[in-house]
């Protein structure tokens, strides 16, 4: 056990502290996005918005999402990643707050929009920020120990956040996403300013290429936004199907959702590390994520036991362990040829897009086609993703024979 435990503490060896200073901001504003998941739930259940309002509620927030990456990443290139970063986290804090006293669907709307406008500044200069304070061969792992601060943060968040409904009420959610925000950046703002940190891969391109002519990184940004729109689906209507369809309740969801985010900090690091030494591309394990994520829709429609459940949690989650931390990997990878700013607001762009057609798409056709046939379309989508992946897979293959 001893070894084991040890073999697991190596996986984490040779990563920079700002990293870890990155991944500590991550979990502590994580931890306080526990509204996302139960976001449907509040608007249906304390606002009385129906299925359909929620629907272009959720197109709202991924609309701000995608203008909020795209500013992100301009203003990355332009005034570099930490001050885009602490003012996001400290505007997004207010505003969070202030996001409860909105009551009617017009004043909603354009109160998400613009939340997620302000928060997702954020992620392009997280990830600029990210591939500056880690050694090229270690990228990969970097983005991993971000994604176990993020899942950790949601293993916590969903199931307090289930707590807080039961006992107190929605309202609660939003304080305490807009304070753990303005924590985040007093801690961002105390350990790592510009002054006081070095970078370890700086990359400094005389001629940058533009990513809208990167054809591979095109293909890629494709197949992210159809992985989103399905895998956004257990954020929007999956919590729906667990309420309506196996009558759980916040609680039981919260703890549902809250598995995934603990498999992922047990598990997904020494996976990571493992499948790096592996013969496998990156675009074949996106490939193999994907798969994964498709199956945990189909088996929901072959049986009504509860269990099945758990078992499609499970598929979903190594899924996501495998997709995300090796896509967030090719997309920083091809960011070094051109401007990373661009590049990385595209890649979260891809997922803001999803926000816009998943959430959406997702109400309407469960409240129009039910759920069972909800999961049959979603799961097309996840084998269009699949194909996406395989062209760009023999894409960059064909490219490197002719180089």
């Amino acid at each position: 056990m001893k070894t084991l435990f040890t073999k697991y503490l190596n996986t984490f060896k040779g990563l920079s502290k700002e990293v870890w200073w990155l991944a500590l901001i991550t979990l502590i504003n994580r931890a306080g996005t526990m509204v996302i998941p139960f976001l449907s739930l509040y608007l249906t259940k304390d606002l009385n918005f129906t299925l359909n309002d929620v629907g272009w509620i959720m197109s709202a927030f991924g609309l701000g999402s995608v203008i909020g990456s795209w500013l992100g990443g301009k203003l990355t290139d332009k005034i570099g990643f930490y001050k885009v970063m602490v003012f996001s986290l400290l505007a997004t804090g207010v505003l969070f707050v202030a996001l409860q006293f909105l009551t009617t669907f017009v004043s909603f709307c354009i109160g998400i929009l613009l939340v997620m406008l302000i928060a997702d500044m954020f992620r392009p200069a997280m990830f600029v920020a990210l591939s500056a304070y880690s050694k090229p061969e270690n990228k990969t792992r970097s983005v991993t120990l971000i994604r176990l601060a993020i899942n950790l943060g949601f293993s916590a968040g969903p199931a307090i956040g289930g707590i807080i409904i039961t006992t107190l009420s929605y309202g609660g959610l939003f304080w305490v996403d807009g304070i753990t925000c303005i924590l985040a950046a007093l801690v961002l703002i105390n350990v790592l300013n510009p002054k006081t940190t070095k970078t370890l891969d700086d990359v400094n391109t005389s001629n940058p290429r533009s990513a809208y002519s990167d054809t591979a990184f095109l293909i890629f940004l494709g197949a992210m936004v159809l992985f989103g729109i399905v895998f956004l689906q257990y954020f929007s209507t999956m919590p729906l199907y667990y309420k309506d369809a196996h009558l759980l309740t916040e609680l039981e969801i919260g703890m549902l959702l809250g598995m995934n985010g603990f498999l992922i900090f047990v598990f997904e690091m020494p996976l990571i590390k493992w499948l790096e030494t592996s013969r496998f591309t990156k675009s074949g394990l996106m490939i193999f994520g994907a798969i994964l994520t498709g199956l945990s829709f189909i088996i929901l429609n072959l049986t009504t036991w509860v269990g099945v459940l758990v078992i499609g949690m499970l598929l979903a989650t190594l899924g996501e362990m495998i997709a995300f931390p090796f896509s967030n990997a090719f997309a920083m990878d091809r960011a070094k040829k051109g401007n990373q700013g661009e590049y990385m607001a595209l890649y979260s762009i891809s997922f803001s897009i999803a926000h816009i057609f998943g959430h959406n798409a997702g109400m309407r056709m469960v409240d129009g086609l039910g759920f069972d046939n909800t999961w049959y379309l979603i799961t097309v989508l996840a084998a269009c993703c699949i194909l996406l992946l395989v062209i760009l897979q023999q894409f960059l293959k064909a490219k490197k024979r002719f180089i």
